[in-house]
């Protein structure tokens, strides 16, 4: 018993009044175990959850990355306090230093506060589409700095969390899955307006992604200068990859109009010539 009090009692550390036991280690790492398997506990208890009462995938995360970060919090206070660290006495002497690191670093501050914005407010989510600064995004992680998303091209984003919470974001996902979107085209003049419009929806309506085809509604514009302006509206889940998606359908559209012998014109000036009058005069 002796020899087990030696061995815990012994010091791994010492620094001035500061020491390290064997003891005191055991406790941190304890901590940090615990506080590992709680966390695992945590996450899996909530995903469960998640399945019996299909919660929504980005409210689930949120949830659990506010959850974590307070635990981590805790957790790392009470290992100092293990240690001998008083967090009341180490934040007062170093109010000072904490003032100039805080001014250093205040767009990293003012991200980490955008990052808490964003997991409890929930109005953005894993898994939305969002147009930032005129790309496209699926966001595939909210993190406490930084969030990640992957843009048209499968390249990874890493986005600031305060670029999306002061700057204009348009959320393609909040309101519903399904979003409406356009094909613009012009004709010929002298082209058969009804069956241009025909044209267009049978066109939108041959693409198997379209969510609803009673939502499809061509319309007629406007007279430009040399075409006649059409527009097809459509309704479609695959936000995402909705440029793949008007890509098939403007193919459908020109294969139908060379069908139908429908052209799409070049753009025509008139040029008209005057002779010199005076010159006619000389002569």
């Amino acid at each position: 018993m002796n020899t087990i009090k030696a061995f815990l009692g012994f010091k791994i550390l010492h620094f001035n009044n500061y020491s390290l036991t064997v003891f005191e280690l055991i406790i941190v790492i304890g901590i940090f175990l615990s506080t590992i398997f709680l966390l695992w506990l945590i996450k899996k208890t909530i995903f469960r959850k998640k399945k019996y009462e299909k919660l929504d995938d980005g409210n689930v995360y949120a949830l659990f990355q506010i959850v974590k970060y307070i635990i981590w919090i805790i957790s790392i206070g009470l290992m100092l306090e293990t240690i001998g660290i008083k967090l009341t006495l180490l934040l007062a002497g170093s109010a000072a230093l904490l003032v100039g690191i805080g001014l250093g670093l205040q767009q990293t501050f003012n991200d980490i506060i955008s990052g808490v914005i964003l997991l409890s407010e929930r109005s953005i989510k894993i898994g939305d589409i969002l147009e930032i600064d005129g790309d496209v995004i699926k966001m595939q992680e909210i993190g406490l700095r930084t969030s990640e998303g992957l843009n048209r091209d499968d390249i990874s984003i890493i986005l600031p969390n305060s670029l999306i919470t002061t700057n204009k974001v348009i959320n393609w996902s909040h309101q519903a899955k399904r979003t409406r979107f356009k094909i613009n085209v012009g004709v010929a003049y002298g082209s058969d307006v009804d069956l241009v419009t025909k044209v267009l929806e049978d066109s939108v309506l041959e693409h198997n992604e379209i969510f609803d085809k009673d939502l499809i509604e061509a319309r007629f514009l406007d007279f430009n200068n040399s075409s006649l302006d059409f527009q097809v509206l459509f309704f479609s889940e695959n936000v995402f990859r909705i440029e793949r998606i008007k890509s098939d359908i403007r193919k459908t559209i020109n294969r139908r109009f060379i069908e139908n012998n429908i052209k799409i014109p070049y753009p025509q000036m008139d040029l008209h010539l005057r002779t010199d009058e005076t010159k006619n005069i000389k002569n």
